[in-house]
C-alpha cells in the first residue's frame, strides 16, 4: 500500500513539473550524449597558420576555455618540427593537465603516403610515421590519423596500402597506439576501396576514422585537393561502410542554413548511421567553412551535434 502511495505522490509530482512553463525546463539537465564531443585542430588552421594568433601550445587552452570541450584531435602540421621536442611536448602536457584535457589523435600529414606503389618511397613513408607514434604515445593520445595516399590503379594502390599500414600498424601494436584511415581523396574517399584494405589489414589496431564531407573520389586535376571535385561518393553509404572499422568520426562541417543545420548534409540521418553502428566513443568537430568565423563555426558545429546526436 505504502508503495502505491509513493507511486501515486511521484507521478503527481511528474504531472506538475510537465505544467511549469517551458523556460521553467529549460533549467533542467541536459541530456547526455550517447557519444563525446572533441575539438579537431584543422577547426582553427586559419586562425593559427594564416593569421597567427594561435599556438599550438594554445589549442587545448583555447578548446576549453572558448568551446568548453574537453577532448582534443592535434594536427602535426601545427608543431611538425616538435615530434621528438620532449621540452615542448612537457609544455603541452602541462596546459592539457591545467585545463582538464584529454589528448584523443594526432592527424598527420605531409610524412609521405602510406599507400604508394614504390616499395622504397612508402617505407620511407613507414619510418616518417613512427616518430609520430612515438609522439601520441608520449602525449597519451590513442591514435594517430594516417593517409592511404599512392600512384597507381585501384588494386595496385590497395595492395600497397595493405602492407604500409600493416607495417605501421605492427610498429604501434606494442605501445596501444592505434593507426587509422580517414576518407581523405582519391580512393581512400571510395568506402568499398578502404573498407577492402580494411579487412585485408586485419589488425585491431588499423581502422578507419570515417569524415562526414571528404568523399571526393576524382578532381578535376586529378590531384587529393587541388580542383573541383568532378565526381562524389555517396557519404551516407559510405560512411556506413566505413564504420565497420570505425575508431573515431570526424564531423565536418562547412555552412549552415538559418535553422542552424549543416547547409549540404543531414547531420541526424549522419549520426543516426553512425549509432546504429554501435559506435559510443568520439566525434571530433572539423569546421572548414569560410562563411562563419572558425570560433562561429566550432560552436555552431557543436549545437549541431548536441541536437542531432539528442534525436537519434
Amino acid at each position: 500500500m505504502n508503495n502505491r502511495r509513493n507511486f501515486i505522490k511521484n507521478l503527481g509530482a511528474v504531472a506538475g513539473m510537465a505544467a511549469l512553463a517551458p523556460e521553467a525546463l529549460a533549467f533542467a539537465e541536459p541530456q547526455k550524449l550517447w557519444f563525446e564531443i572533441s575539438l579537431a585542430e584543422w577547426s582553427l588552421h586559419k586562425t593559427i597558420f594564416n593569421e597567427k594568433k594561435l599556438t599550438n601550445l594554445d589549442f587545448p587552452v583555447v578548446a576549453r576555455k572558448e568551446f568548453g570541450i574537453g577532448i582534443v584531435e592535434y594536427v602535426n602540421q601545427m608543431f611538425k618540427d616538435k615530434a621528438k621536442d620532449t621540452a615542448y611536448l612537457n609544455d603541452l602536457l602541462t596546459r592539457c593537465k591545467d585545463n582538464d584535457i584529454k589528448n584523443h589523435l594526432i592527424m598527420i600529414d605531409g610524412e609521405g603516403g602510406l599507400a604508394e606503389t614504390d616499395a622504397a618511397v612508402r617505407n620511407k613513408a613507414v619510418d616518417n610515421h613512427k616518430k609520430w607514434v612515438e609522439c601520441a604515445k608520449y602525449l597519451g593520445c590513442k591514435t594517430i590519423r594516417v593517409n592511404s595516399f599512392g600512384k597507381g590503379s585501384a588494386e595496385e594502390v590497395a595492395k600497397a596500402a595493405v602492407e604500409g599500414l600493416g607495417k605501421l600498424g605492427e610498429f604501434a601494436a606494442p605501445v596501444g597506439i592505434n593507426v587509422i584511415v580517414e576518407n581523405h581523396g582519391g580512393y581512400s574517399s571510395d568506402g568499398q576501396w578502404l573498407t577492402g584494405v580494411m579487412k585485408q589489414v586485419n589488425m585491431k589496431n588499423v581502422g578507419t576514422l570515417p569524415d562526414f564531407g571528404n568523399f571526393c573520389i576524382k578532381r578535376s586535376d586529378n590531384s587529393e585537393w587541388g580542383g573541383k571535385c568532378v565526381e562524389e561518393y555517396d557519404p551516407y553509404k559510405g560512411v556506413q561502410e566505413l564504420m565497420a572499422f570505425a575508431k573515431g568520426v570526424s564531423a565536418k562541417t562547412n555552412d549552415f542554413d538559418e535553422k542552424g543545420n549543416e547547409a549540404k548534409m543531414d547531420y541526424a540521418r549522419l549520426l543516426k548511421i553512425v549509432k546504429d553502428a554501435g559506435f559510443r566513443g568520439i566525434i571530433g568537430i572539423e569546421y572548414e567553412g569560410n562563411v562563419t568565423s572558425e570560433y562561429d563555426g566550432i560552436k555552431a558545429t557543436k549545437k549541431l551535434l548536441e541536437r542531432a546526436g539528442a534525436m537519434v
